[in-house]
């Protein structure tokens, strides 16, 4: 994983954890230990999802960019698919609470994506290099 992508992938976990932490005290709050089974399921299954998903796209994109497009519609159709079976699958569940279960995901989906388009914006990484600066430093490196 390159160092930018390392770099965006914390500045987006570490938020996201702490938004877990405040959800996971609030469910307990509001519904003892369901709320709190809950909340942390919720934070445990998008930092999950979204973290492996940052990787799998960063290490395509260092391999073989010409199939980081194919392997990000991939990978986010997967995500969705595993949601939608992991969402039927506790349906009916009595082992957490359900309602805080949604609301602790979609609060640590609000801040991933805010955190990470915060993390894009700061790291200033070029998406095209002008042809000129690409040479040069090839023409350093051979000296």
């Amino acid at each position: 994983m390159q160092e930018h992508d390392a770099r965006t992938l914390r500045g987006a976990a570490i938020p996201t954890a702490l938004v877990g932490v405040v959800a996971m005290i609030a469910g307990f709050a509001l519904g003892n230990v369901q709320g709190l089974l809950g909340a942390l399921f919720a934070v445990a299954l998008v930092i999950g999802a979204f973290a492996s998903s940052a990787f799998v796209i960063s290490w395509t994109g260092g391999r073989r960019p010409e199939l980081l497009l194919p392997v990000a519609l991939l990978v986010y159709t997967t995500k969705f698919g595993i949601l939608l079976a992991v969402l039927l699958t506790f349906r009916g569940t009595q082992a957490l609470d359900t309602t805080v279960f949604g609301w602790s995901a979609l609060a640590c989906v609000i801040a991933w994506l805010s955190a990470q388009a915060v993390a894009v914006k700061r790291s200033k990484q070029p998406t095209i290099v002008p042809a000129g600066e690409d040479e040069s430093e090839d023409s350093e490196a051979r000296r």
